[in-house]
């Protein structure tokens, strides 16, 4: 892949199977045992057996090992195994990896997984509490003393700026939690279901970072989501319609650092996003014309907005406008702010549902859908289609 070209990826792969634990605040057992019940649910849901999978993807943040997670579902020998870095910029890029192992035919089944107590054990939201020296931490060696100790603070200095250049409020992130807490009210595996919010209901929620209010900000779950991934060929002879990867990428920009990019030339917008909607778009030959339904990470809102700019739905600082007016289905699960964060992985299970017909904000029609990863990171993204 190269970011000046088309790649040779698409449609070569298709994911074949989803499954998930319940979302909850306390989930009483392990992360080794969520991930193991997320892959098995999701072989059930492909119709195959823990025997058919040669390779496993996940998380360079998750605890559960690739070999103890075979060893614990009653998976067999591996050829493949891999882990992504960067948190949440990491879940489409797990697809793509698992792929790419198909495509190459390095393995025949793949599985995609991620599992954690992130309320119950630890909070990512608690922010930088202790770290070992790194290459990696210098960057954040010039924010942490003075005072942007957690995500939401190192978020609220790209929002303030974006704000200020468009001349916007607060009210324009409100858009976004609204959008996704009205979906979520509706899906009886979101956390806030039958809890939908309004415009005022955002802005009388407390100051977590100004200008980012605790409705901005997504939430704080225990739980795992698995995906299955094969050939397109072989996934025609499975029970589900397949949602074919028309189109995979990673994406870091220039001057890239973990959430606190602030030497750039600008903040209001995400290089990184840009890199993977540009080969997105090269690699499927689609425009956002061509996309029915949005499934955008939402760790924070004003980032779901920037994420709409980069891709192009909207022009620069018109993309609270653009959510308002429903131009586009946007997290039809509610989001991870409304159904659950499962760092993106529950994202893409919605996208294959959304093409199989069987979300319950189901969008008629639905045969293209966007997929995005955690911003502010380098990050990663999918297109998932119809077969045929």
């Amino acid at each position: 892949m190269s970011v000046r070209r088309a790649d040779s990826l698409g449609g070569r792969a298709a994911i074949v199977g989803i499954g998930a634990t319940e979302f909850s605040k306390d989930s009483g057992r392990s992360e080794l045992k969520l991930a193991v019940e997320a892959v098995r649910a999701a072989l059930d849901d492909a119709g195959l057996t823990p025997a058919d999978v040669d390779g496993l993807v996940t998380f360079t943040m998750d605890t559960s090992p690739e070999i103890t997670v075979a060893q614990a579902a009653g998976i067999g020998e591996l050829s493949f195994f891999s882990r992504i870095h960067y948190g949440g910029g990491a879940a489409c890029a797990t697809v793509q990896q698992a792929a790419l192992a198909v495509a190459s035919g390095v393995a025949d089944v793949v599985v995609c997984y991620r599992a954690f107590n992130e309320r119950s054990g630890r909070r990512f939201g608690s922010g930088v509490q202790h770290r070992e020296p790194t290459a990696e931490g210098t960057a954040l060696g010039w924010n942490l003393p003075f005072g942007l100790l957690t995500p939401a603070s190192w978020v609220a200095m790209a929002a303030q700026r974006y704000l200020h250049t468009y001349n916007l409020t607060p009210e324009a992130f409100g858009h976004v939690a609204v959008t996704d807490r009205r979906h979520a009210a509706r899906n009886p595996a979101a956390y806030f279901y039958r809890k939908p919010i309004t415009l005022a209901d955002h802005a009388a929620s407390r100051w977590i970072v100004e200008p980012l209010r605790l409705l901005d900000c997504c939430q704080e779950t225990d739980g795992g989501q698995a995906l299955v991934v094969t050939s397109a060929e072989r996934a025609r002879d499975l029970p589900r319609p397949p949602a074919v990867i028309v189109a995979a990428a990673q994406g870091a920009g220039r001057a890239q650092e973990q959430m606190t990019s602030f030497y750039r030339d600008g903040l209001t917008g995400l290089p990184e996003t840009a890199v993977v909607a540009g080969q997105l778009w090269r690699t499927s030959g689609l425009s956002p014309c061509d996309i029915d339904v949005g499934i955008l990470y939402d760790h924070f809102t004003p980032f779901v907005l920037m994420q709409l700019e980069e891709f192009g739905f909207c022009g620069p600082g018109e993309a609270a406008d653009f959510v308002a007016d429903g131009a586009l289905p946007l997290n039809t699960h509610g989001g991870q702010l409304g159904e659950a964060y499962l760092h993106g992985m529950n994202g893409i299970a919605e996208a294959v549902r959304q093409i199989r017909g069987t979300s319950v904000n189901q969008i008629p029609g639905a045969a293209r859908t966007l997929v995005t990863a955690g911003t502010g990171v380098p990050t990663s993204g999918l297109i998932l289609g119809t077969d045929g």
